[in-house]
């Protein structure tokens, strides 16, 4: 990791927060797949749209290991503070997953700030997931075995999801929630912490918080920082992948708490030494292979396939 983030620091980018969100947007897509794994091939890569509330056509790449039916559905809402990442710059991840998972995974494009403010990336998260659990069978997939999951500001829209889901009536399997988004704030020691130099950095979320929500009572709903939810009692069971060296960490932990005292079930990995964005450097850091592996298997479980 140090090695990696020695490396990044040679390169002498400019920072993101000194970027506009057009550039930060070129940036991140430029770098997305330097230190990933090699792109794995499989049966089925095919791209579809979702309806939005608003008539919205939202896309989606479908990832499948076999041509199989009945496959388990994992929808993956990719990071990026709200503001950058796509489809593009999570293929190798959700392929990955997909791969060692033996599921179907639909990652979804869902609208960014600043063009599209809070709650828009929330409304095509939960469009997205009503309309899979309602047309998975068309896509080989079981709708009984469905799943919602992300990583960073896609990890916060995964467990608003599963707690929009529970109170739907919505069954799902499982919420693998990779180090998430939870706080109104970030004011928690890790965020004082690893403010600085480890990839992740106190200026560039205020960036992409300012981008998204803004400084304003909209912080305190809870589809922003789901700790806050009145309540998360029979909300799907989760399982979270941290980084130790993470300004989220500590709030991943702090909700990962609050779901076990509600009585649901958590799996908790925080990987040593590794940073925020760590799960896309597998080329250079074992523990993101690990990681893959981990998620992957906490989905086969949730899935009934181990």
């Amino acid at each position: 990791m140090l090695g990696v983030l020695e490396r990044m620091a040679r390169r002498n980018l400019p920072p993101m927060h000194s970027l506009t969100p057009q550039q930060a947007r070129a940036a991140y897509a430029a770098g997305a797949d330097v230190l990933e794994v090699p792109r794995a091939e499989l049966a089925r890569v095919e791209e579809l749209h979702i309806p939005a509330r608003d008539g919205a056509q939202l896309l989606a790449r479908v990832y499948a290991p076999t041509h199989d039916p009945g496959l388990p559905l994992l929808l993956y809402l990719h990071g990026g503070g709200f503001t950058i990442g796509s489809v593009e710059t999570h293929d190798v991840l959700c392929r990955e997953l997909a791969r060692l998972a033996g599921c179907i995974v639909v990652s979804l494009d869902y609208r960014l700030a600043p063009e599209h403010r809070f709650p828009t990336a929330v409304h095509d998260a939960w469009d997205a997931l009503q309309w899979l659990a309602g047309h998975a069978a068309q896509w080989g997939a079981d709708p009984a075995r469905l799943a919602v999951g992300g990583d960073s500001a896609g990890g916060t829209l995964a467990a608003v999801c599963a707690l929009l889901a529970r109170d739907a009536g919505q069954a799902l399997a499982l919420q693998l929630l990779i180090y998430p988004g939870t706080t109104a704030h970030q004011d928690t020691a890790s965020h004082r912490e690893f403010a600085h130099g480890l990839v992740l950095e106190a200026s560039g979320i205020d960036w992409f918080f300012e981008q998204y929500i803004g400084a304003g009572s909209a912080r305190e709903d809870w589809r922003f920082a789901p700790l806050l939810a009145p309540d998360v009692d029979g909300v799907a069971p989760a399982w979270f992948g941290l980084a130790e060296l993470d300004p989220l960490v500590d709030e991943g932990i702090a909700y990962a708490d609050r779901l076990r005292a509600a009585g649901v079930a958590v799996g908790l990995e925080i990987y040593r030494g590794v940073t925020h964005e760590f799960i896309k450097m597998g080329r250079a850091i074992p523990e993101a292979r690990q990681f893959h592996h981990d998620a992957a298997q906490a989905l086969r479980h949730a899935f009934g396939t181990d």
